[in-house]
């Protein structure tokens, strides 16, 4: 079975201000999505898998959240939030459905339906900080 992955987030996943911790919770999060972006998987089953507390999983979907890579939309069966990838970083099944989706979310994004993507506009690497590093021993 194919896997096509946005490039949107992907080839710039460097220039996310995200931890190591958030970008690697998000490489679990497209693992367990379904192509589309649906993540089936409850909160408290993704603290058990993932292997932390249900609250960590919150402190590492926060800052997802908040570029809009990983959206909460209420849900309609249960009393709270689900969520899903946003779908201009969701994985897709073919290139052909990943352009589908890529042209009914710019729809949706410029009718207001859909909060779009709040990445960072690198045009190059950003400059290294100056100065030594500050290194040490563990």
């Amino acid at each position: 079975m194919a896997n096509v992955m946005s490039p949107i987030v992907a080839e710039r996943i460097w220039a996310l201000p995200l931890s190591g911790s958030a970008v690697k919770f998000l490489q679990y999060l497209l693992y367990r999505s379904e192509f589309g972006g649906a993540l089936p998987v409850r909160q408290r089953d993704m603290a058990t898998e993932y292997g932390v507390t249900p609250q960590a999983v919150s402190g590492l979907m926060a800052p997802l959240c908040a570029l809009n890579i990983v959206l909460r939309p209420r849900s309609e069966e249960r009393n709270g939030n689900s969520y899903r990838i946003h779908p201009l970083a969701a994985k897709y099944e073919t290139h052909e459905a990943m352009e589908a989706s890529f042209r009914d979310a710019l729809v949706r994004i410029q009718a207001g339906d859909l909060a779009n993507l709040k990445l960072p506009t690198y045009r190059q690497t950003p400059p290294a900080p100056t100065g030594r590093p500050k290194l040490q021993v563990a």
